[in-house]
């Protein structure tokens, strides 16, 4: 019997209002990419579930990855895609484990999710489900203006404007205005949290491939992301032959400078799921 795959697409072209304070946080192309993805993943032998916008809260997402995490077994594989927001909370509790003391947070529906958070679902996974995770949204850097991510020229550059405002309106990246007035309104909820995470102590065995590096801004785009669309064209309806690293450095190669997709490894990922081509079940 072959190893099964399951997978989950999470797109947001909006957030609830009523839970940023006035902020809906308004994308164009965050669905299309979670059809898309999902249409890849269901190629590729993948098991699909797809949440998006209103579908996309942490009680959905929340669901989706223990259903998911409850089914598979050593040998099988799990996907998991999003486009969205990115923001950023601080990390303000004792013993916190982010060098740059802030937490990243995927921008959902209802509030933000923190990484440690994603971390602990992942971390339900049996050990040996390969576990690759593609993020198209912003990691503001640390806490920093937006004016002071990049230099102006790179701002206008890749998206044709310097003013921070405009740049917040198509770039993935949740206002950071918006971030700090939202943390301080839930910090003892946020907080409180944190510590629970931290006493949790697991961590996934997860490949991750970011849309950006910390300090980057990752652009929406009218169709697709800027990442998840030059993701799809070097896959090339599965025509793409090589590894995890050789795949990111095929895309890297194909976005500007003031956009460098990252890669990253959680825990412990066998060598071999590494080599594997992508999206392998």
């Amino acid at each position: 019997m072959g190893a099964t795959g399951l997978s989950l697409h999470i797109g947001l072209n909006t957030v609830d209002p009523n839970r940023y304070d006035g902020w809906n946080g308004h994308l164009v192309a965050c669905e299309n990419d979670a059809r898309d993805m999902s249409a890849l993943a269901s190629d590729a032998g993948y098991s699909g579930t797809v949440l998006l916008t209103e579908e996309a809260t942490v009680d959905g997402v929340t669901a989706a990855l223990r259903a998911a995490a409850a089914r598979l077994r050593d040998g099988d594989a799990f996907l998991l895609t999003y486009s969205g927001h990115g923001g950023q909370v601080p990390d303000e509790t004792e013993g916190g484990d982010e060098p740059d003391a802030l937490d990243e947070t995927l921008v959902l529906y209802d509030r933000q999710f923190l990484d440690d958070e994603l971390n602990r679902e992942l971390a339900r996974f049996a050990e040996g489900v390969r576990v690759l995770v593609l993020l198209d949204c912003c990691h503001s850097g640390t806490g920093i203006e937006v004016r002071d991510l990049l230099t102006p020229h790179a701002l206008r550059e890749q998206f044709g404007t310097e003013d921070p405002e405009q740049v917040e309106t198509v770039a993935r990246l949740m206002p950071v205005a918006r971030q700090g007035a939202i943390y301080q309104r839930d910090r003892d909820f946020i907080q409180e949290l944190q510590r629970e995470l931290r006493a949790d102590g697991r961590r996934a065995d997860a490949l991750l491939i970011s849309a950006c590096q910390d300090n980057q801004l990752a652009a929406d785009g009218r169709v697709n992301g800027l990442f998840t669309g030059t993701l799809l064209r070097i896959w090339d309806k599965g025509a793409f032959r090589g590894g995890h690293r050789a795949f990111h450095r095929a895309i890297v190669g194909r976005m500007p400078a003031t956009q460098s997709p990252n890669l990253h490894l959680s825990g412990h990922p066998a060598p071999s799921f590494l080599a594997q081509r992508p999206f392998t079940v």
